[in-house]
């Protein structure tokens, strides 16, 4: 049975999609934005507020609104007051990455964030929010002209509070949101322009990076974009610059890539014949390198150069990216291993990763599949797992937002 063609499957999808979203609602931070949550869906209060999780929160209500949850635009419009007042740095321009009470807390400008607060501000835009066309532009006109890189068709990674100092380090996946960022942003602005940028960086990571190195991405450059392989083999389960390939980052290039390709499609826009064929290879090494290595179901996290599991965790977005993929290339190319592997890795998820009793998802798993605790602690935010119950009942483009906007939700 294909699940991608099941009316009662997606009749599943949107009773998780509910759950998920009627989870995140105390995560909200009465100070401005959103806050970590922990697993019995309360806030941490003991953590700052952080830019990429207050973004995404504003995102993923912004579809909620869409979707016509009551009470969902009262919390787009709390995640845009934040994201135009405590976060925003008056002075220099830009945003915070994360904040107290008190104020800023950690005040780098990085690109991962600023990537949120794009693709924030354009959801929230398809939502119609009074404050959202200001925050997109500000956000846009700061990737154009702190980030952006023209001479490379990447973004840089990180500068000091007053954009003096740039990080040395260049890293792939603020890239990766960055193109996530600029499609949502091309589809609810109609400016092709953010299309264009969004396939230099994907022409760049994957059909030279990843083609060139057996389709596991690297991850971590120097500022003149030469790999460093090495990079952090000393803290492999680092949660954001893990040493070696990610295994989650091999289908999230794979769906942006198919999505990327449709959107210049239909734009009237020439598509590289290298986009689904490259997809496909960025998917197949995941499932081959990733799920089930070490006898027990699941994605690993990490793995070596030579395809070898590192860190062997499972961790919950790792799932959510697998689902989309599968979702994402059974539309494109109608071949049915797709179809029988979305419906393996719900099957996955639904017998370990969902939290039935207390609610999201359990958001990492040992090798054995118990919940650990060896990269990250709750169950920070939903972003990932409510775009997995979204994306399979979506046409492959426009993006997210823009197309529930436009009523394409199956």
């Amino acid at each position: 049975m294909n699940w991608l063609a099941s009316p009662s499957h997606r009749r599943w999808l949107e009773s998780e999609t509910t759950r998920l979203l009627n989870f995140g609602m105390a995560s909200v931070d009465p100070d401005g934005g959103f806050g970590w949550l922990l697993d019995d869906g309360t806030r941490d209060v003991s953590r700052d507020s952080e830019l990429w999780i207050t973004c995404r929160m504003t995102h993923v209500y912004s579809l909620a609104a869409l979707l016509g949850h009551p009470g969902a635009s009262s919390l787009v419009d709390h995640g845009l007051a934040a994201l135009t007042g405590r976060f925003h740095d008056d002075d220099n321009g830009g945003w915070f990455s994360a904040v107290s009470k008190e104020g800023p807390t950690n005040d780098r400008k990085e690109a991962y964030g600023h990537a949120f607060v794009i693709l924030a501000a354009s959801s929230a835009m398809a939502a119609g929010r009074p404050l959202a066309r200001s925050l997109f532009d500000e956000a846009l006109q700061i990737s154009e002209e702190r980030f952006w890189d023209d001479e490379d068709g990447m973004v840089r990674e990180s500068f000091s509070l007053d954009w003096d100092e740039a990080e040395e380090y260049r890293g792939v996946n603020a890239n990766m949101h960055t193109v996530e960022a600029y499609l949502a942003a091309s589809d609810v602005s109609g400016n092709l322009r953010w299309a264009r940028r969004a396939l230099r960086i994907v022409d760049r990571v994957v059909n030279r990076y990843a083609r060139g190195n057996d389709w596991r991405i690297p991850e971590h450059f120097t500022s003149s974009w030469e790999p460093l392989l090495d990079y952090n083999l000393d803290a492999p389960a680092h949660p954001f610059r893990p040493f070696g390939a990610t295994i989650g980052h091999a289908f999230e290039w794979a769906r942006l890539t198919v999505q990327l390709d449709a959107a210049l499609q239909q734009s009237g826009m020439a598509s590289p014949e290298w986009m689904v064929e490259a997809a496909r290879a960025l998917y197949d090494t995941g499932v081959r390198e990733g799920w089930q290595v070490d006898g027990a179901p699941g994605f690993v996290y990490t793995t070596d150069w030579k395809g070898r599991p590192v860190v062997r965790e499972r961790m919950h977005w790792v799932a959510a990216e697998a689902i989309g993929a599968a979702a994402i290339l059974w539309s494109r190319t109608k071949q049915e291993e797709y179809a029988d592997h979305y419906r393996r890795w719900w099957d996955f998820v639904g017998t370990y990763h969902l939290d039935r009793r207390g609610g999201s998802w359990w958001h990492e798993l040992g090798p054995k599949n118990k919940v650990s605790r060896t990269i990250w602690e709750g169950k920070a935010d939903i972003y990932h797992a409510v775009q997995a119950t979204l994306i399979p009942r979506l046409p492959i483009h426009p993006a997210i937002a823009a197309s529930i906007a436009a009523g394409n939700l199956a």
